[in-house]
């Protein structure tokens, strides 16, 4: 009997402007379970986040016009029940002690470098959704 896929229920939502990222992530957690919608923007994204009421948000940092620190700081502004408090997860080259501070200020709960492996980022997400429902 294969064990449960630990993301399975999970509608997550993933914002990067790089075509190849964005495809790599959105197979990594659909293999694992994930209902995935993959946007290009931070504006997108906004759009998107009170439609879905997504379970976690996973951003690229460095996307031109609005980077992940201003789209974060935007999604915490907003009210509850648009979004503001999503679990989310900055997903990005800057990779840091810096970087991940300046991340866990501008309001996402963690912080990892690219490349990602697979396993650390489901496990990371099921960890991220275990304490945002306590």
């Amino acid at each position: 009997m294969q064990p449960p896929l630990p993301l399975v229920g999970l509608n997550i939502l993933v914002v990067d402007d790089d075509d190849d990222s964005r495809f790599y992530i959105s197979t990594v957690l659909e293999a694992d379970g994930a209902t995935v919608t993959a946007v290009t923007s931070a504006a997108a994204t906004l759009e998107m986040l009170p439609k879905l009421q997504p379970n976690v948000l996973i951003c690229d940092i460095a996307m031109p016009y609005e980077d992940g620190y201003t789209l974060i700081r935007k999604i915490r502004a907003l009210q509850p029940d648009k979004g503001a408090t999503i679990p989310a997860i900055a997903l990005t080259a800057y990779a840091d002690s810096e970087d991940r501070v300046r991340a866990l200020e501008a309001g996402f709960q963690t912080h990892i470098g690219k490349p990602v492996e697979p396993e650390k980022l489901v496990a990371t997400i099921t960890t991220l959704v275990a304490h945002s429902q306590e």
